[in-house]
């Protein structure tokens, strides 16, 4: 018979421990990974939001300290479109345009021709006697308008942003230019008005003009240089704000928020590495996970009690089912507490059981008897077992036994070598079977053995090995024989004990007539 795997000898409150840990383990693990998840989904979500906000925040104040810086640029110039010709209203003007406000590094009005006529502040040394044809300056006289120019390196060979405004006369005569200079390299309004941004876990914010050329940056080494290889600039381009997942010129990955100054079009970012940011999600996960790990811990504790309350009868009982034939069982089934409804059922039948099996052993001691030549049951004794086992709906297998050509035997050797084979055979039927399988001889060499409780393939194999075992059997004192072995099973085959006989016995049979020595 096939042993037992170890693992079903653990009892319930093993196995409930075993789930419940099996349960828990899994749920904090689930949860450590959600919460994992989710703290880093909403750092991500906060600091691109957080960034965009920030960005377009900035874009609005910085276009419209633009707008307020051409429209003192414009105001200027109208004053200075009236008094053309009066040098001295055209200097004060520009000196109040650059000291008011000091949105301005420097200030200058400019002709036609290209001069510098007037200048603020004075310590600046321009040559007024020629032509000073700049990218800004060139630009702005072809276009006659207002004009910002993008970043290039001014006559001072500083990198500057001009913005200008045209000086009409009092006849509508383009008369040239007021400037305004603001030197990214140096103070301005830009980085004064950016100066302000937040600090947090290495953020930083950058400017960027319409030919992707950095006007702003908290490295005052990165002004004026062009961006290349940054993932996230031409979505940037495309958009007017929003945020993005980028890895910037220097192969770092950020989190960015950006919007566009309208007026210039220039490109404000805001960004934040994200190794930077998801640093902090190791110490809160671990505090979350510590406390996620004491409300689990919490959790297991109560459910084992309760588990262990509830196994704990059942555990008692089926401890009792093993040593019903003790005269003290009944006493100790009656004690266990019987708080819910199963255990109630189960030490009610547990009760009637061991009455029912003192009885029957009572019984089976009065009325079995054995057989006098081979010491197994009789068919008496066969008949009561088959009723027990019938009326307590077990299942079993039939094996219908017999010699082969025992008669020969019996004519060839004599009747006392005959009854020597099957005092041998009965002999290795009990050694082939398990104690709790009901051995009986029926009659003659008919032999049958009820095997309850296993399954087809262990029955079909004890039939095989007791075959093999009888043909291989050598006795100088007793002649070789082989037996057939017929077999069927209740309730499978038929829920009819008769019928049940009937089937073995034509197995039997078929086993004979197909060459003997074989199991059916």
């Amino acid at each position: 018979m096939k042993k037992i795997p170890s693992f079903l000898k653990l009892d319930l409150q093993k196995l409930i421990l075993i789930l419940n840990i099996i349960c828990v383990s899994c749920l904090f693990i689930a949860s450590i990974c959600i919460v994992n998840y989710v703290i880093k989904k909403q750092l991500i979500e906060n600091s691109l939001l957080t960034n965009q906000k920030y960005a377009s925040k900035v874009a609005i104040s910085a276009d419209q300290y633009l707008k307020n810086m051409l429209q003192e640029l414009n105001y200027s110039a109208n004053i200075i479109g009236k008094n053309v010709s009066n040098q001295k209203i055209i200097q004060s003007e520009l000196h109040r345009l650059k000291y008011q406000s000091n949105n301005f590094n420097t200030v200058s009005v400019i002709d036609k021709n290209a001069l510098i006529k007037h200048f603020e502040p004075h310590h600046l040394k321009f040559n007024t006697n020629i032509s000073h044809r700049t990218v800004g300056i060139e630009q702005s006289l072809k276009l006659k308008k207002t004009y910002i120019s993008p970043p290039y390196l001014a006559i001072s060979n500083n990198l500057i942003v001009l913005m200008t405004q045209p000086i009409f006369d009092q006849h509508k005569n383009y008369f040239g230019m007021i400037t305004g200079s603001i030197h990214l390299q140096r103070k301005n309004l830009i980085n004064q008005l950016l100066s302000g941004s937040y600090d947090y876990k290495k953020s930083y914010m950058y400017v960027v003009d319409q030919d992707n050329r950095i006007i702003f940056h908290p490295d005052p080494t990165r002004i004026g240089q062009k961006i290349i290889g940054n993932t996230g600039l031409s979505y940037m381009k495309e958009h007017k704000n929003g945020s993005t997942h980028l890895v910037n010129s220097q192969g770092v990955d950020n989190l960015a928020g950006f919007s566009h100054i309208p007026s210039v079009n220039w490109l404000v970012v805001s960004q934040q590495p994200t190794e930077e940011l998801l640093e902090q999600v190791n110490s809160i996960l671990l505090k979350a996970a510590i406390g996620i790990f004491i409300f689990y811990l919490l959790i297991f504790l109560i459910i084992w009690k309760i588990t262990h309350y509830i196994s704990s009868p059942l555990h008692s009982l089926a401890q009792m089912a093993g040593i019903l034939n003790q005269p003290e069982t009944d006493d100790k089934i009656r004690e266990i507490n019987p708080w819910y409804f199963e255990v109630l059922r189960f030490r009610t039948a547990l009760l009637f059981s061991s009455k029912k099996f003192k009885d029957k052993i009572s019984e089976l001691n009065q009325h079995i008897n054995t057989d006098p030549l081979t010491g197994l049951f009789n068919r008496r004794g066969m008949d009561l077992f088959i009723s027990e086992l019938k009326k307590m709906n077990s299942e079993f297998a039939l094996l219908m036994i017999d010699v082969d050509h025992f008669k020969q035997v019996n004519d060839t050797y004599g009747h006392n070598q005959g009854d020597a084979v099957l005092i041998s055979l009965a002999q290795q039927i009990k050694q082939n079977f398990r104690e709790n399988d009901v051995c009986c001889r029926l009659g003659g060499e008919e032999f049958v053995v009820l095997v309850h409780g296993a399954e087809a393939h262990s029955v079909y194999k004890a039939a095989e090995r007791l075959r093999k075992r009888m043909e291989n059997l050598h006795s100088d004192n007793m002649p070789n024989v082989t037996i057939s072995i017929g077999i069927a099973f209740y309730p499978e085959d038929h829920k009819d004990i008769q019928e049940i006989f009937k089937i073995a016995d034509n197995r039997l049979y078929q086993a004979k007539n197909q060459g003997r020595n074989q199991v059916c």
